[in-house]
């Protein structure tokens, strides 16, 4: 095959519809909206989710729950996925994510949890650990090192705009 060969293809060029280009093309007049009516307008059409006067479905359905704006997300991982680190080996978030393990560092850092068994003797250094975490990489051996949850300010949302320090302007 050379390249002045080369074809789409078929069906995947299409000519684009010519509208109002006279009743003889089958889309004159009306160019394919029917006569008048909402939308038939430019810019016409109604909202999405609106029912057309009818309660829309979202208000319909009752609310549940709410959301919890200062949950502290911790990047989680099971002590059973350990096992594949050699003994004696530091295992932290940035060790685990450049590894492939976690995808991101959430902002309150690394939570061990006690799923699996541990059989190689480490030194995990996370901000939480679950108790059944802890006692299964002490009974195998290895350090656990509790480290202070200090979020990353860059990830964190301000909640209150410090006060300007600029002395306002006195009368004299």
């Amino acid at each position: 095959m050379l390249i002045n060969e080369l074809n789409p293809h078929p069906g995947a060029k299409t000519k684009s519809k010519r509208l109002g280009r006279g009743i003889g093309s089958g889309k004159g007049k009306t160019a394919g909206k029917g006569h008048k009516g909402q939308w038939a307008r430019s810019g016409g059409g109604v909202r999405p989710g609106f029912e057309g006067g009818q309660m829309p479905l979202i208000r319909r359905l009752p609310k549940r729950g709410f959301t919890n704006n200062f949950r502290k997300e911790y990047s989680q991982i099971n002590v059973g996925d350990l096992n594949q680190f050699k003994k004696g080996t530091e295992i932290t978030a940035e060790f685990l994510k450049d590894f492939g393990l976690l995808s991101k560092i959430e902002p309150y850092g690394l939570k061990i949890l006690g799923d699996g068994e541990l059989t190689v003797a480490l030194t995990v250094r996370a901000t939480k650990f679950t108790a059944s975490a802890k006692e299964k990489i002490e009974k195998a051996g290895g350090n656990v090192v509790q480290l202070i949850a200090t979020p990353k300010e860059e990830t964190l949302k301000v909640a209150v705009k410090p006060k300007s320090t600029a002395k306002p302007a006195t009368k004299k």
